[in-house]
């Protein structure tokens, strides 16, 4: 028996309500598929509303119990489930592997990302504050003290499986807030396997519920519509997340969204040129190009942009395509051939429109969702690819002349998620970083996520933020107590 049939046969695949392994009340499964055979490696349960609606009376029902528990109890509990991740990093890589894609490096190292939410928050726990103050007029004084918003529903994304929920997860818990997880329906396993390690951890039933499912609207529809929910948080695309806010606004709920990008990756003629390779290859191949952080856009000075395109693509090209969990792959398949059908059609419009391609292009035959490295020059500023996010493994490269362009271009957009310049120059750092209109700025850094820093966006890209002393007020609701002089 191979070591994934092995993991595959130990992880849960039933619903998560209360506590336990729970079957749906409908009795209804749906196909979980490995992007890298296109083969079935799992039947999971498939929630609906009325298993949404158990969720919740679950999550109400200890939902003043768990707000009331200690915070260092609190702590310990995120602590400990910390811990359970680290041990448990092989079989929660290979099992992101299998699901989502991502070469078993990048999951071992999304497994230290997203265990790090854990840690970090469990240590947030303990420092939830307020202030005391004598009122200006000398009439009285101010008391502002913090308390958890309530249950939240959390709907993540399929191409972080774990990260993007412990980072909803952990600042959840710490400020005493009870959560249901809707994962994505191409990646439920992970969050179902971190269902039960934080069950070991000791986080009592109810506080936590994971609710698979194949048809996202019957689970959340009826979540949104109930008064009892008090904050949804979400992590995907941006027309989603205008629905979401839509929905929300009926019960005027608390909202986190963690929204599309459009990335400019921005190298100035001072830039050191290698230095700037190396960190466009980490900004736009990171996790296949399947992350909203990806460099979307790549702006370089035509005074140094044959040679960098040139060294760019001597990377690209070398990299070995295959399934993720086989040795020497550093490239893995896109994660479902509607994505790959949507890269590819990015891709043949800016080749219509006038873009060269450097390497790459094209479909890989054979079974999987894989896309050929690419990378295409002289892309026009009218190819859908500028606009869109490509979600892929495609770098889209322009030139530019002056900084003031650059800085033009890299805002034209309704995006506002994550920005990468490189260059020698510190007064320039500080001017550009100060004129992107960014959510996160990276100055010669190609990955600049980080759980001790706020992660969020402006204009389009989303609402709050996630991670950082940021990350756990946008589960705490603020009381102003007046009191006497």
């Amino acid at each position: 028996m191979s070591s994934i049939a092995r993991l595959l046969a130990s992880v849960p695949t039933r619903l998560w309500i209360d506590g336990a392994d729970t079957d749906p009340v409908d009795g209804g499964h749906f196909s979980v598929v490995n992007p890298a055979t296109g083969a079935v490696v799992a039947e999971v349960a498939d929630a609906r509303g009325k298993d949404a609606l158990l969720a919740l009376d679950a999550a109400c029902r200890v939902q003043d119990e768990w707000a009331a528990t200690a915070p260092r109890e609190r702590s310990r509990i995120l602590r400990r489930a910390w811990e359970l991740v680290v041990e448990r990093t092989e079989d929660l890589a290979l099992l992101m592997t299998v699901e989502m894609g991502k070469t078993l490096a990048e999951s071992r190292g999304e497994v230290a990302y997203g265990a790090e939410f854990l840690r970090w928050f469990s240590e947030e726990a303990v420092r939830i504050g307020g202030r005391y103050t004598e009122a200006p007029s000398g009439n009285g004084r101010i008391l502002v003290t913090k308390a958890p918003v309530g249950p939240c529903l959390a709907i993540t994304p399929w191409n972080f499986p774990l990260a993007m929920g412990t980072r909803k997860i952990g600042p959840a818990l710490a400020a005493g807030c009870t959560m249901i997880v809707k994962p994505a329906e191409d990646t439920p396993l992970t969050m179902l396997l971190l269902a039960e390690i934080l069950a070991e951890a000791g986080l009592p039933a109810g506080v936590l519920s994971v609710l698979p499912t194949s048809d996202a609207a019957s689970v959340t529809e009826p979540l949104l519509a109930d008064p009892r929910l008090r904050k949804v948080t979400f992590t995907g695309s941006t027309r989603v997340g205008k629905l979401l806010i839509e929905q929300s606004a009926q019960q005027v709920l608390r909202t986190s969204m963690e929204l599309g990008g459009n990335a400019p990756f921005i190298v100035f003629d001072d830039a050191d040129v290698d230095g700037a390779v190396t960190g466009a290859m980490a900004a736009k191949m990171r996790n296949g190009g399947e992350a909203c952080t990806a460099a979307n856009r790549i702006l370089v000075h035509n005074a140094v942009r044959e040679e960098f395109t040139a060294k760019l693509t001597e990377r690209i090209a070398a990299l070995r395509v295959g399934p993720g969990y086989e040795d020497g792959t550093e490239l893995g398949p896109l994660i479902n051939d509607r994505q790959r059908g949507a890269v590819a059609a990015l891709v043949a419009d800016a080749v219509d429109a006038g873009a060269r391609v450097r390497t790459g292009g094209h479909v890989v035959d054979g079974p999987g969702y894989f896309f050929e490295p690419t990378v295409l020059d002289e892309v026009p500023a009218g190819a859908r690819i500028v606009r869109e996010e490509i979600f892929g493994p495609v770098a889209a490269i322009t030139g530019f002349d002056t900084e003031a362009e650059a800085i033009a271009a890299a805002n034209d957009t309704e995006y506002g998620l994550a920005a990468y310049f490189y260059t020698r120059d510190l007064d320039r750092a500080m001017r550009v970083a100060a004129a992107l209109e960014s959510g996160m700025v990276g100055v010669n850094r190609g990955v600049i996520s980080d759980p001790a820093a706020p992660f969020g966006g402006v204009k389009q890209s989303g609402l709050g933020s996630e991670g950082g002393t940021e990350g756990i007020d946008e589960y705490l609701s603020t009381k102003y107590i007046a009191l006497p002089a």
